[in-house]
């Protein structure tokens, strides 16, 4: 911080606060024009002249399902591939020491278990781990957008394209159900849990079934007594078991990732902090206070 910083810190807060504004406005104005112009552009020629277009991503796993409506619109017009990166190292400033797959954003196990769900959009043509093939548009550009990452977060691949996708209609498809009808679903991440929030008036139900990690689903069995778990085979068995349910449940998860892209019955413990995922279309709710989570869950339980 140089001296006419410090100074304007101390003495003047409202001009110091500009002066951060406007430091920000300029570094984003010169990153826009100097590196995300000529990538918009190369896109850009991309969608207009090739009949097929490969899309990269290196994850996290609800990203790349957030990045399916862009692909799905794509593919009204075009052949789409997606390539996936595993073992892509994170920033220093991202890391988190709770986070399952440590430093990377994904792991090769985690990919398996994912490429058998993307394997059943009938939209991508080809879906495979990325080794050096050829890419037209790179999903991870969202991460070098100057824009505020508190969009919604399906939202922030329709600006690498201008390109937007129908966020009503399922953007999963082709998913089975499973034998595990009719239940309540709930995936809870600890990293992302609203402390305002618990679940303990679920007990009464008997049909409330967890998916997801064991340590996950030891923390709410703490709350619900009378929970069960069920552990997945793989990433398309846990939309089965969600694309069957009655209603779902979940945070700011992988698992809520699916019930929206499911158009599932679903709601989403929001947590006030770090507000990054929204429903959109019918029959979906987000809370952040327990008197409207029991409200709009019994909403939804009697299909109102």
């Amino acid at each position: 911080m140089n001296l006419e910083k410090i100074w304007l810190k101390f003495v003047n807060k409202k001009r110091y606060e500009q002066h951060k504004l406007d430091k920000i406005k300029t570094k984003n104005k010169n990153l826009y024009n100097n590196q995300i112009k000529k990538k918009f552009e190369s896109i850009s020629v991309a969608l207009e002249n090739k009949k097929e277009i490969s899309f990269l991503h290196s994850g996290h796993l609800g990203d790349i399902i957030n990045s399916l409506p862009l692909i799905k619109e794509i593919s009204l017009n075009k052949k789409c591939n997606l390539f996936i990166e595993i073992n892509k190292n994170m920033p220093s400033h991202a890391l988190d020491p709770n986070h399952p797959f440590g430093s990377y954003y994904l792991s090769e196990s985690s990919v398996k278990k994912l490429l058998p769900l993307l394997s059943k959009q009938n939209y991508i043509k080809k879906v495979e781990i990325y080794n050096k093939q050829n890419i037209d548009i790179d999903l991870n550009l969202f991460r070098e957008l100057p824009i505020n990452f508190n969009i919604d977060s399906v939202r922030w691949y329709f600006h690498i394209t201008g390109i937007h996708g129908d966020l009503e209609k399922p953007y999963l498809t082709n998913v089975s159900d499973h034998n595990l009808k009719d239940k309540i679903i709930i995936i809870r991440s600890k990293r992302r849990k609203n402390y305002l929030i618990n679940y303990n008036f679920l007990d009464k139900h008997k049909n409330v079934l967890f998916l997801g990690l064991v340590d996950e689903y030891e923390d709410l069995k703490k709350e619900i007594p009378s929970l069960d778990f069920f552990d997945c085979k793989d990433f398309l068995e846990m939309a089965e078991i969600i694309n069957s349910c009655k209603i779902f449940i979940g945070n700011l998860s992988f698992g809520y990732t699916l019930a929206e892209a499911l158009k599932k019955p679903r709601m989403l413990e929001s947590g006030p902090n770090f507000p990054l995922v929204y429903p959109n279309g019918k029959n979906a709710y987000d809370f952040y206070f327990q008197e409207h989570f029991e409200k709009n869950f019994e909403r939804l339980l009697l299909n109102k």
